[in-house]
């Protein structure tokens, strides 16, 4: 059941908001127009000093903080880390950011981490791990967080539930919500040859407090079929783009992150795909 000792988080407003990166930080202060709020990777604001602190507390006094952590393996088999989700703590006490939200992913086994966001067999025994973990997180952070649809190169042969039934069972048990990433769901579904508007049509929407886009790449598998990468690294697909505009006319507005992390733009450029993001979202509300 969901611990009734967490709070909720902070909504952001339901309006385009950017993965914020030191480059734009001059860019920001002077117009972040139509950027109304910025996200952070909790893993780069762990210290307690420095120029980037600095610049993230001068941030969170104008614009809504959400934190998106990759590093605490939600999904991995072995417990969290302690020392990590208390860094990320310390972090969310003084921040107190509008929001927080990880991967439905592991990264961890045994003492090893790898930098990546790996994937998970979808099987009750995972739900209830997944379940156990996130519930974790909440009562140290006392907070409410978001877990994040994953994007998908394969699947399990031993998954005996779908992604949104694992999902469900997750929300249903820690009481916690969900980031809905767009660009994961078109990657997945090109990827192993599924519908996109079937997925967003079973996904519990009135769960989602924060939606992503972002860049992908193509590539071959061995056989030569198309692979989607999930590279954060170039401007929005079109398809994706129309995967979003579908998605907040059955959900309604939603906190939109555009989601850069790679080949860096410049600010023109990355406000410019917030702007478009504004665009659609103004139309379901005429």
């Amino acid at each position: 059941m969901p611990n009734s000792k967490n709070t909720e988080f902070t909504c952001l407003p339901n309006r385009p908001g950017v993965g914020y990166k030191p480059q734009h930080f001059a860019d920001i202060m002077q117009d972040a127009s139509p950027v109304e709020w910025l996200e952070i990777h909790a893993e780069n604001y762990m210290g307690q000093g420095g120029r980037p602190i600095a610049q993230l507390r001068h941030l969170a006094e104008q614009f809504p903080i959400s934190v998106h952590g990759v590093g605490l393996s939600i999904g991995g088999e072995g417990p969290l880390d302690a020392e990590h989700l208390m860094r990320l703590k310390y972090l969310c006490d003084w921040l107190n950011p509008a929001s927080f939200s990880e991967h439905l992913a592991w990264s961890t086994h045994d003492s090893h981490f790898m930098n990546d966001l790996l994937p998970l067999p979808y099987t009750k025994e995972t739900a209830l791990r997944v379940s156990d973990h996130v519930s974790q997180v909440q009562d140290v952070l006392g907070r409410k967080m978001l877990l994040e649809n994953p994007s998908a190169y394969l699947a399990f042969a031993q998954s005996t539930l779908s992604e949104i039934e694992l999902l469900n069972e997750v929300v249903h048990k820690t009481g916690c919500g969900l980031l809905l990433d767009i660009n994961n769901v078109f990657i997945s579904a090109m990827n192993q040859k599924t519908s996109p508007i079937e997925y967003i049509d079973q996904f519990p929407l009135e769960h989602v407090g924060e939606l992503h886009l972002g860049g992908h790449d193509e590539d071959e598998d061995e056989t030569g079929a198309m692979l989607l990468i999930d590279s954060h690294g170039r401007e929005m697909a079109e398809p994706v783009w129309a995967l979003f505009d579908y998605t907040i006319n059955k959900s309604g507005p939603r906190p939109t992150l555009i989601e850069w992390d790679a080949n860096i733009p410049e600010w023109p450029e990355l406000a410019a795909e917030a702007r478009r993001a504004v665009k659609i979202m103004d139309q379901i509300t005429q």
